[in-house]
């Protein structure tokens, strides 16, 4: 990698930040709103708090007691559970990250399309139409060509992206704090009307809360581009603060400034209704254009994530040798290409089967559980065994609680869907090991 390539603080805090705070946050108020009253909302938000502050404890402090593990999520899982549970681990998340990144476009076409679509004639839909699959692939292919130019060069717009989706956020947030009203936040608190228990109000919220954070990782992902090795715990912690304090303040706000009821009954991108609420139709076209731009940003992050995962794979030969491929700028060409052209296929069985972006995000966040609880079970594994002081064994410790609060707050089906994608990735494994086995047998040239 040359040493112009390498990416300092401000760009690994902009990647983690962009990556968590991208489509998931503009719909963020409906997918709550249809699921939990204002008190189960908050309690999902205390626990996810302390949990994912947890989850970037084991982040940081992994990044320091081994800082010659790059590639995070997959070297973490290899060296403390074996090849299998690294494989797994990568395999879980890069599935993750693509099928989000497939997720990113077709929410940003269905926001389109909620401005040009008319009733006589519908250009964009929910994302899933043939106009929206033509976009999103000219899309996907033009963030390609972007990433083969660098990844320095991508993470730099990346940042610029960052900086400029930033501000509808901020905006909403304050005319949300003018509009507030008590007496409307007080409303159907419990969320008596949903007929639901409370506990299971506050898992309903699990895996929403669990996707609007996902991207944690980025810095350590991209672990290997760093200038600086404490730059990657830094921005991990700063981005998740600065992601969790919007995240709530959006959240709680908007329940505010509309009662319960009318938010759950909103269309996505929700925020853009609510701001219409407020200001008009000039509100929703500034919240619309941040979430296009929002999405861009994400997507380009997530396209470096995905890139990197069977790249820093195929290194340990968990994936086929040919993913260890780079271009001049350091980009893996072969592991961009996998990326892309699985996500073009992705695309196109949406367009097929008219589905949307709530089944992406759940396929997306069910296969996240597993990597996520292995970074926590490393930590603890970790600690104990070099005998590091308590506060990061309790770091470790509280990343698995959360862990296995995730996995069953998921439920059955998603489980069972998770491990259906799982099950074809062994095919890839076992070719990987043979593929290192005969390598190994080949006599020196």
């Amino acid at each position: 990698m040359l040493n112009g390539q390498k990416i300092g603080l401000a760009m690994l805090t902009a990647i983690v930040f962009s990556s968590m705070v991208g489509a998931g946050i503009f719909s963020l108020p409906q997918n709550m709103a249809e699921v939990a009253g204002a008190n189960a909302i908050i309690t999902a938000w205390l626990i996810t708090g302390v949990g994912i502050l947890f989850l970037a404890g084991c982040f940081l402090h992994l990044s320091r007691l081994k800082p010659e593990l790059d590639g995070g999520i997959y070297t973490y899982a290899k060296t403390g559970f074996g090849d299998l549970a690294g494989f797994f681990s990568a395999w879980g998340y890069w599935l993750c990250a693509t099928i989000g990144v497939v997720g990113y476009l077709v929410v940003a076409f269905a926001a389109l399309g909620s401005f040009v679509d008319t009733p006589n004639q519908v250009i964009f839909g929910e994302g899933n139409t043939l106009w929206a699959l033509l976009g999103e692939s000219f899309i996907l292919w033009l963030v390609h060509y972007l990433v083969l130019r660098g990844v320095k060069q991508a993470a730099f717009i990346n940042l610029l992206a960052t900086l400029a989706k930033s501000l509808p956020l901020i905006a909403f947030i304050i005319f949300a704090c003018y509009a507030f009203d008590i007496d409307t936040f007080n409303t159907d608190r419990a969320g008596t009307s949903l007929e639901v228990p409370f506990m299971d109000q506050v898992k309903s919220t699990m895996l929403i809360t669990l996707w609007v954070f996902t991207g944690i990782e980025g810095a350590t992902v991209l672990s290997q581009r760093a200038k600086r090795r404490a730059d990657i715990g830094r921005a991990t912690y700063i981005g998740v603060i600065l992601a969790l304090v919007i995240y709530i303040a959006i959240t709680l706000l908007s329940l505010g400034v509309m009662s319960r009821a009318d938010v759950a009954a909103l269309s996505n991108p929700s925020m853009a209704g609510i701001m219409a609420y407020m200001t008009g139709s000039l509100g929703k076209w500034a919240i619309s254009i941040g979430l296009v731009i929002s999405v861009l940003a994400s997507y380009l992050s997530w396209i470096l994530y995905s890139a990197e995962v069977p790249y820093t794979a195929a290194k340990y030969q968990a994936f086929p040798r040919i993913f260890t491929k780079q271009n001049a700028q350091g980009t893996p060409t072969a592991s961009l290409m996998l990326t892309s052209f699985t996500v073009q296929l992705c695309l196109l069985m949406i367009f097929l089967t008219g589905e949307g972006y709530n089944l992406l995000v759940r396929i997306s966040t069910s296969m996240i559980l597993i990597p996520y609880f292995l970074v926590g079970a490393y930590l603890v594994k970790l600690s104990f065994a070099q005998s590091e002081r308590w506060h990061i064994k309790a770091v470790g410790l509280g990343a698995i609680i959360y862990g296995v609060w995730l996995i069953y707050a998921a439920g059955i089906d998603n489980l069972l869907l998770s491990l259906l994608l799982y099950a074809p990735g062994l095919m890839i494994f076992y070719y990987s090991r043979y593929q290192a086995r005969q390598q190994t047998l080949q006599p020196p040239s």
